[in-house]
C-alpha cells in the first residue's frame, strides 16, 4: 500500500517535513483547552511534526503510528516528555483503552484511515464534549509561482499518471472537505481554522520534501531519478537554487456529541 511507503525513509521524512505553525498549535490548543495532563491520542503521528508541541504542552500523549521505523524516530524525538507514549500499531486494529480522550487529532494523514472505520472509532475514543482535531495540507499557489508552473511540465515528461495542465489554485479557491464530519451523528459544532505559510528550500532540501511523498517513492527507478533530476536542474539554472513554496494547512475540528 502506498502509505507504507513513508516507513522505508522514515530519518528523510523527519528531517524534510515541515513542522506545523505555532499559530495552528496555538489554535488547536485553545479550541481543546489543552494543558497538562490532558489526554491526547494521536492518529498516525509520524515522527512527531505535532506530537511534540503537544507534549511541551504537559499533554498525557498516546499515539498510534503504521510504522515501526516512524514509531522508532518518533520516541526518540519525544524522549524528554515521559508522558507521551509511542505505539507501532494499526490504528484501525488497535484496542481502545477504557479510559477517554479529551483529544483526538490526526495531522494530514486522515486521508489514509478506513472511512468506516475512523470516524466511529475516533467518537468511541473521546469523552463527550471533547475534540477531535483533523489537520490538512494543501499545496496552493504562491511562492516562487513560475517554477511551479515550469515544473509541470517535468512531471508530464516523466510521470504518465500527471494529468495534463494541471496547476496550483490560489488558497482562498482551495475547498475545504468537512463531509464527514458534517454527516456524522457522533459530532456537531464543525470548525476551521486556516494558516498559509511560504517555505524557502535549497535545491537538496526541496528533493528530500519529494522524496518522503508516497507518489513519488512509488515511481519506478529510471521515472523517479528523470523527474527529480529535471526538477533539480530546473531549480539549479533558473531560480539560482533556492525556490519558496506556499503550504495552507486547515485545522479542522469537531466536537464529541454527549
Amino acid at each position: 500500500m502506498l502509505r507504507d511507503t513513508f516507513d522505508e525513509a522514515a530519518e528523510l521524512y523527519d528531517r524534510a517535513r515541515p513542522r506545523y505553525p505555532q499559530a495552528l498549535v496555538d489554535s488547536l490548543a485553545r479550541a481543546a483547552e489543552l494543558g497538562p495532563g490532558s489526554r491526547v491520542l494521536e492518529i498516525a503521528p509520524g515522527t512527531g511534526q505535532l506530537t511534540v508541541p503537544l507534549a511541551e504542552l504537559g499533554c498525557r500523549i498516546t499515539a498510534v503510528e503504521l510504522g515501526p521505523s516512524m514509531a522508532a524516530v518518533a520516541r526518540h524525538n519525544l524522549r524528554a516528555f515521559p508522558l507521551a507514549e509511542v505505539t507501532a500499531a494499526d490504528f484501525e486494529q488497535w484496542p481502545l483503552p477504557p479510559e477517554p480522550f479529551d483529544l483526538v487529532v490526526c495531522a494530514t494523514a486522515w486521508h489514509w484511515i478506513d472511512p468506516a472505520v475512523g470516524m466511529p472509532k475516533a467518537a468511541e475514543a473521546l469523552r463527550p464534549g471533547g475534540l477531535l482535531a483533523l489537520v490538512t495540507t494543501h499545496h496552493v499557489k504562491g511562492g516562487t509561482v513560475d517554477f511551479f508552473e515550469r515544473m509541470q511540465r517535468c512531471y508530464e515528461h516523466w510521470d504518465p499518471a500527471t494529468p495534463p495542465d494541471l496547476r496550483l489554485v490560489d488558497e482562498a479557491d482551495t475547498a475545504t472537505d468537512t463531509g464527514e464530519l458534517d454527516h456524522s451523528p457522533d459530532f456537531d459544532q464543525v470548525t476551521v481554522r486556516r494558516h498559509a505559510r511560504d517555505i524557502a528550500y535549497s535545491v537538496d532540501e526541496y528533493i528530500d520534501v519529494l522524496l518522503t511523498y508516497s507518489g513519488h517513492r512509488a515511481l519506478d527507478a529510471p521515472s523517479r531519478h528523470g523527474l527529480l533530476g529535471c526538477i533539480r536542474d530546473l531549480i539549479g539554472t533558473r531560480y539560482g537554487g533556492r525556490i519558496t513554496k506556499r503550504y495552507l494547512h486547515e485545522l479542522i475540528t469537531a466536537t464529541r456529541v454527549g
